[in-house]
């Protein structure tokens, strides 16, 4: 009809940091929301300096300014899933707990320990704030298994060992865990559980060194598929689907090891 404005598609919160090379953290989140067809949005936690090469520099934001980006989009604009990446300190964990605690959405959190480089994202002192306050709040948790390590003790070492990480993270209170076996040898093997339910989601490995992002990418994945309304073991197929494409497509940019490819739907003409 002439006229008429169009509906605004699903809305989703992305909590975390800035990569300034544009492959992970806000701007990766942001990426796939648009590319999974929902209206990204942001609570910048963390300005890092961020190349192919590494991390060379992080500035926390003040929590303040965290707890008024947050307030800003969801007591006007309203969200329909919201997800977590970098949020580097104890005290801004806790923040950012106490906010979720009280959004009537599905979370994601994605408790991001190091960087792809191997550089830390998250000080010691903010483990136990992640496992007792961030974690109940999660509808689905996304820990890879160096992650896992870092806040269970428990280390994978095969797939067998997916089911110990998942029941230590499960233990924390999320709803779902999906544990990330991409460090593991052989196909790419993730497990999605409830403590009951088990669906375990599987993909060739790909001969590409070009990954950053990937974590980041699939629990924003993931939380566009939910705030579509898909129900958790859809979303999480989906998003497994998406960041395997972009996986295979990542690119070489700079010296290092290059991003995925969040638009390779497009490039496909798929």
């Amino acid at each position: 009809m002439a006229g008429s404005v169009p509906t605004a598609p699903p809305r989703v919160l992305t909590v975390a940091g800035s990569d300034s090379g544009g492959g992970a953290g806000i701007q990766a989140d942001l990426k796939t929301m648009l590319a999974l067809g929902t209206h990204g949005m942001s609570v910048l936690t963390a300005v890092t300096a961020q190349n192919s090469l590494g991390v060379q520099g992080v500035w926390a934001l003040p929590v303040d300014a965290v707890r008024a980006q947050y307030r800003s989009v969801v007591d006007d604009i309203g969200v329909q899933a919201v997800k977590t990446g970098m949020l580097s300190s104890a005290e801004l964990v806790e923040t950012v707990a106490d906010l979720l605690a009280g959004t009537d959405a599905p979370i994601v959190v994605d408790p991001v320990g190091v960087s792809k480089h191997g550089d830390p994202l998250l000080a010691t002192s903010a483990l136990d704030a992640v496992r007792t306050r961030l974690l109940p709040t999660a509808t689905v948790a996304t820990p890879n298994l160096d992650e896992v390590a870092q806040l269970t003790g428990v280390e994978v070492t095969s797939e067998d060992g997916l089911r110990e990480a998942a029941a230590a993270i499960l233990a924390y209170g999320p709803r779902w865990a999906l544990i990330k076996g991409g460090h593991l040898a052989g196909d790419a093997v993730d497990l999605l559980t409830d403590g009951s339910a088990e669906h375990w989601l599987r993909a060739p490995r790909l001969d590409n060194r070009h990954t950053h992002g990937t974590g980041c990418t699939l629990a924003s994945a993931v939380a566009a598929g939910l705030a579509q309304g898909l129900p958790v073991p859809e979303a999480v197929t989906a998003a497994k689907e998406y960041v395997t494409g972009a996986i295979a497509a990542g690119f070489a940019l700079g010296r290092g090891i290059g991003p995925v490819d969040h638009g390779w739907r497009f490039r496909a003409g798929a």
